[in-house]
């Protein structure tokens, strides 16, 4: 994408967007929030994560809805209850490991954008471009829109609790939350942050409820389902392996912290101790979750529960375990705002490289929020939701996600070697990046062999991006009418959104 590089229609903008400029009436844009103070200091976005919100951030995309509703795919695939827990265990150990790389990552390479700003700085422009293009077009918007739909089932469970909620319902509803979400994202870092506080206490809540029962069943002797733990089905060839992708899957969002780096307060400290405090709560909070749940519920019956925190807290509960769903609800929703404020950045960042439209790249003149990477997911996403077939589209692309992030930690020990002097704040042994990249690329080979046609459906859907990079970024010899219709374009969505580079990123 060409850059928008003539001193004169910047100017133009600025004097137009910027707050506060010598000789306008108003120093902005006439607009509906046209009564509020402009802030004063330079267009840029500010450095509001602290470790507390860190923290929430991981937490709060981590834990969705899975663990209280359905957390029986790793039981399923190891046939005992004893193998689960292990499981459960080394996955979350292997997730910190994993976790850990990025820390090392996210503290020397001191620039947003996660996995996208790692490829581009190891490998170059060209795996870059292909991540976020697919990220962009298809495995974001996807996402969102699964997770989304479970907050809008939920948050009218209580409301049906006598028939089947209507699918129109479940999607128009859904369809708010989404809306809600990138209003709330698009508006204030600050606010997007201190909800995603709230949300994260209520999971942790949550996990309480379950694990304190639990706890006290335990203490009464309710031991019978551990009773031969390992007995059972044996696992098959294929399903431990299934049964690690599955806790895999479950313990993925460790990742969205480095997403925001520049947003970070102290990144050097707070980066790798919010990642260490946010995986050890969820790998005790996970284990002592399915724990807890098999205390009260043998495992064949957990394997028919369709919901299984509310099958745990009708038992020992009562009337109380109408609480669940909305519990569940404010999961979704959390891990919902989580991901938006993260993902958005990489569009941010791809942007700023060039590999995206430029308008992606600007910050609103008063919110400091990034406006058009945080509302470019919405019509996708709206898509997805109506017309898509999104479960299809992940399978598709599940195995994606485990290359790149492979790909990403591999990179870390080719920056050992090609950058020795390269300060690293906080360095990790090199057997963890070693181990965890095995671990990715061997999920990946998993994929190939026990779905090949859904993976090389994805594959092939992942090499549209190379094609669209020549096309895009390479080709610069495109028509006249073409740059100055995408200027123009640029231009007008500027003003319509109050929209300008960072200032910091300009040259006078």
């Amino acid at each position: 994408m060409e850059r928008l590089q003539h001193e004169g229609v910047y100017n133009y903008l600025i004097k137009l967007l910027k707050p506060g400029k010598t000789g306008q009436a108003n120093g902005r844009l006439p607009s509906m929030d046209s009564g509020q103070p402009a802030p004063e200091g330079k267009v840029v976005l500010k450095k509001k994560v602290t470790l507390l919100r860190g923290i929430s951030i991981i937490i709060g995309t981590i834990i969705g809805a899975g663990i209280f509703i359905s957390p029986k795919g790793i039981l399923k695939n190891t046939g005992s209850v004893g193998m689960s827990l292990t499981v459960w265990t080394v996955c979350g150990i292997l997730s910190l490991f994993g976790a850990l790389c990025y820390a090392e990552l996210g503290t020397c390479i001191k620039k947003s954008g996660g996995h996208y700003t790692y490829i581009l700085e190891a490998f170059g422009p060209l795996p870059a471009f292909v991540r976020v293009w697919v990220e962009l077009l298809v495995i974001r918007p996807a996402a969102t829109a699964v997770i989304s739909l479970a907050f809008g089932r939920y948050i009218l469970e209580p409301f049906f609790m006598q028939c089947e909620i209507p699918e129109l319902a479940i999607k128009l509803i859904t369809a708010v939350g989404i809306t809600l979400v990138m209003v709330l994202n698009s508006t204030s870092v600050s606010w997007s942050a201190r909800i995603q506080i709230f949300l994260t206490f209520c999971k942790l809540v949550a996990i309480l409820i379950i694990v304190v029962p639990g706890v006290i069943q335990l203490i009464k002797g309710e031991t019978q389902h551990f009773k031969n733990a390992f007995a059972g089905n044996d696992a098959s060839v294929m399903g431990l392996p299934l049964a690690f992708y599955s806790g895999m899957y479950a313990y993925s969002g460790w990742f969205y912290l480095n997403f925001v780096t520049e947003e970070v307060e102290n990144p050097e400290k707070n980066i790798p101790l919010a990642i260490c405090i946010s995986m050890i709560i969820v790998t005790v909070g996970y284990v002592l979750t399915n724990v807890a749940y098999f205390t009260t519920i043998s495992a064949g019956e957990l394997l028919l529960s369709k919901a299984v925190a509310v099958t745990f807290a009708e038992r020992l509960m009562g009337n109380f375990s109408l609480a669940v769903p909305v519990f569940v609800a404010l999961s979704c929703f959390g891990s919902m705002n989580g991901g938006t404020f993260a993902v958005s950045r990489m569009f941010f960042v791809a942007s700023r490289e060039g590999h995206l439209p430029e308008i992606l790249s600007m910050i609103h003149v008063r919110k400091h929020t990034p406006l058009p990477a945080v509302i470019v997911l919405h019509p996708l996403t709206m898509i997805m939701l109506f017309n898509g077939d999104l479960y299809s589209l992940l399978n598709f692309l599940s195995f994606a996600r485990w290359l790149f992030i492979g790909l990403v930690v591999a990179g870390l020990i080719y920056l050992r070697y090609k950058h020795p002097d390269m300060p690293r704040p906080f360095k990790v042994p090199l057997f963890i990046p070693a181990l965890f990249s095995f671990t990715c690329l061997f999920m990946v080979a998993l994929s190939l062999y026990s779905d090949p046609v859904n993976t090389g459906i994805g594959f092939a859907i992942t090499l549209t991006g190379v094609p669209a990079y020549y096309l895009f970024i390479v080709w610069d010899k495109k028509p006249r009418w073409f740059r100055k219709l995408l200027d123009k374009v640029t231009l007008t969505l500027q003003i319509l959104l109050e929209v300008i580079p960072p200032e910091e990123d300009q040259k006078s």
